[in-house]
């Protein structure tokens, strides 16, 4: 029997594995998000604290030490906070992921050798689990919103649009170094660098505008700058996103989602081997 005709790559298949797995994928993302804190006294109290933490951090760094300005934004620390918050949740949420991706499978040897268990879906179950902890950073952020304003703009209601295209190039990034990860062990070594570098390589906490000309076209083929930059529009400044770049982004997630699953089921038959 073919081996890609018993692991469906298929466009489709993107979405029908959520489907078809809903509550199995359920679980998964339970069991990812408890497994995070288990044995903590604080529990998942630490989805709230880490990012208030980071977040302390960073605006003293770069809005008292380096002094960094957005155009359009007063010199309120508050107003810089909120800035770097929402870059931080997109960051995140990435961060997460991918560095999680390459022990998604090495981790789970049992469920490799089950020949029914769709490994495909451990991907979104981690997906999922990193949406969970940016929901919870976002509740954090509009409460620190709706204090300093009194009032939440209502576009804040339209992140999720801008959210649903970059879960999807996540998952595409995800998938592919899951596999990787099973056949070149140092990849889990790599990504946890590569994401501390995509972090000062996207405007987390500071504007594009605020670089020499030279260097912003290079800032805007990052893949989270885009997002981060809609990200802001939606939660802080009320503004719609844009919405032919939010298409072709959606267009960029489908791709990457389906070239990383293509590539996941096409090379998963040689995983019980190698583990």
């Amino acid at each position: 029997m073919n081996t890609l005709a018993r692991h469906p790559s298929g466009l489709a298949h993107v979405f029908g594995s959520i489907g078809r797995h809903r509550t199995l994928l359920w679980q998964l993302v339970a069991r990812e998000v408890a497994g995070r804190y288990r044995g903590s006294a604080a529990g998942l109290l630490w989805s709230f604290f880490n990012p208030l933490l980071m977040l302390a951090v960073y605006t003293f760094v770069f809005s008292v030490v380096f002094r960094m300005r957005w155009e359009g934004a007063s010199d309120s620390r508050i107003d810089f906070a909120m800035l770097v918050f929402a870059g931080m949740i997109v960051h995140g949420l990435f961060a997460e992921c991918v560095n999680r991706a390459p022990t998604l499978v090495l981790g789970s040897p049992n469920l490799v050798k089950k020949v029914v268990f769709p490994l495909e879906i451990l991907t979104w179950a981690a997906v999922g689990s990193a949406l969970f902890h940016a929901a919870v950073s976002t509740v954090v952020l509009l409460a620190f919103i709706a204090a300093a304003r009194h009032a939440l703009p209502w576009t804040v209601i339209l992140l999720p649009l801008v959210l649903a295209p970059f879960a999807l190039f996540t998952a595409g990034v995800t998938w592919w170094l899951a596999s990787l990860g099973v056949y070149v062990r140092d990849v889990a070594q790599v990504t946890g660098v590569a994401t501390t570098v995509l972090l000062f390589l996207s405007p987390v906490f500071f504007p594009v505008s605020a670089l020499p000309e030279g260097y912003r076209l290079l800032f805007h083929l990052n893949p989270l700058t885009f997002v981060i930059e809609q990200a802001r529009e939606v939660l802080i400044w009320g503004r719609l996103p844009h919405w032919p770049g939010l298409a072709l982004y959606a267009l960029l997630g489908l791709a990457a989602a389906w070239a990383g699953l293509y590539w996941f089921q096409r090379t998963r038959r040689g995983f019980a081997d190698v583990l």
